[in-house]
């Protein structure tokens, strides 16, 4: 029965390639640079699309505005006639009728005094376009951020299914020997059994890092819009995220960063608004003028030719709102708190921005010490673990000796290809707080 419990184990282990392929082929595509990867992602991600018209309407904005301080400039021609036919049923009905009259002119008007509404108005919309032009930037770096994790994503993905592949090939190498030395009783089928279980963990986690590279695949693929299946070029897995800008430069570098300079625009923005509810308080002067001609009446419609008279108007008029019904209070209130609440975020953006930078580069820097550190784990696992089998295979160890180095080997591959998932993501997260790239 043991026998056959053994036998049993190895047929199952036997199928797990097959499943094995079919993963693979799921998680091939399209080789594709990071650098072309984030520029798909920004010219098709809705939220990119979305900023970028943000700019659009801004800048329409702030034409609108400093138009308002421009006269205006009417043209008008009207030509009419009171009277006609009725129509009941069909049949035309006489009714009387008067020649056909004509109307045209030109006008324009401005605004002479406002107190300075227009002008601090086409100053706040001027600060609101630069916010969004920050927005624009911090978007552009989100997505970046979260295409470069799927891309790091399969990376890692790569790196986890090559680990455990060695991990099947020694595992394999394992099964050969405890199966000789069982058939040799020089071994328990106790050792054979957790020799098989061990080539059975390493195809599984195999399967495990092919369905992980299959998942980054796709969510890549979505973020570039690509109509077929994209994935990481292989030569990248070498890019070890080298951040060579010193903490002090990087410090400065994110208080010039996109989320700080969309929280000062906003802050201008709001200081402007301000301003410009104070301007209710003020009288406001404004001038108008005219010409307009009339010429003579027709019998038959001649497009107002013949004899005119004409007229001209120049008015100014001065406005003051002595009450309107508590309505500037309130707006001027509104202002008030508009502008403490963005002077609030402007000093928390830049304290959010240092401590970010704070965690980031923390990240990025025990993710660098790890690296080296798992480096030297493994030469030191391989090492032990070719010692403990050999003695092994010559009866001085155990197989639980063999599968604790085996064990160890495992982890500190699997450590070093955290560390290395950790230090790109790191690096990126601090390029999307400052908004530049770090070549």
């Amino acid at each position: 029965m043991m026998v056959c419990s053994f036998r049993g184990v190895v047929a199952s282990l036997a199928l797990l390639p097959a499943i094995g392929v079919a993963q693979q082929a799921a998680g091939s595509g399209r080789q594709i640079a990071i650098d072309e990867a984030v520029r798909l992602a920004i010219q098709n991600q809705p939220a990119t699309v979305q900023a970028r018209n943000a700019l659009r309407t801004g800048s329409s904005s702030v034409r609108l505005n400093l138009m308002q301080m421009l006269p205006n400039l009417n043209l008008n021609y009207s030509a009419g006639q009171q009277g006609g036919t009725q129509f009941i049923q069909g049949t035309p009905v006489p009714i009387s009728g008067l020649p056909w009259t004509y109307t045209r002119g030109i006008s324009t008007g401005m605004t002479l005094f406002d107190g300075g509404r227009n002008w601090y108005n086409y100053k706040s919309a001027e600060s609101t376009l630069d916010a969004s032009d920050a927005t624009e930037v911090s978007q552009r770096y989100s997505i970046a951020l979260l295409v470069k994790t799927q891309y790091y994503n399969v990376l890692a993905a790569r790196e986890q299914e090559a680990a455990a592949q060695r991990q099947l090939e020694q595992n394999q190498q394992q099964l050969t020997v405890s199966a000789a030395k069982m058939a040799a009783g020089a071994a328990t089928r106790a050792d054979s059994l957790s020799a098989a279980i061990g080539v059975g963990t390493a195809r599984l986690a195999i399967l495990t890092a092919r369905n992980n590279l299959a998942n980054a695949n796709a969510a890549l693929t979505r973020f570039v819009a690509s109509p077929v299946t994209v994935t990481a070029l292989a030569s990248d897995t070498a890019d070890m995220a080298r951040v060579d800008i010193d903490e002090s430069t990087l410090s400065q570098m994110v208080l010039e960063g996109p989320a700080v300079k969309q929280a000062a625009a906003a802050l201008v923005a709001a200081k402007a608004t301000h301003k410009s509810a104070t301007t209710p308080y003020y009288p406001t002067v404004s001038a108008a003028a005219s010409y307009g001609q009339n010429p003579k009446a027709t019998q038959g419609f001649e497009w107002g030719g013949g004899p005119t008279t004409t007229s001209t108007r120049l008015t100014f008029t001065a406005a003051y709102p002595l009450f309107n019904n508590y309505s500037r209070e309130n707006s001027l209130i509104i202002a008030r708190v508009a502008e403490d609440n963005a002077g609030v975020s402007l000093r928390d953006a830049k304290f959010g921005a240092q401590q970010n930078l704070t965690s980031f580069l923390s990240n990025y820097q025990t993710a660098q010490q790890s690296i080296e550190l798992n480096q030297l784990q493994i030469v030191s696992a391989l090492e032990n673990l070719r010692v403990v089998t050999q003695q092994y295979n010559l009866g001085t160890k155990q197989l639980l000796d063999v599968l604790t180095a085996q064990a160890s080997l495992d982890l500190a591959r699997s450590n070093l290809i955290s560390a290395r998932l950790n230090a790109r993501v790191a690096k990126a997260n601090i390029e999307a707080l400052i908004g530049r790239d770090i070549k």
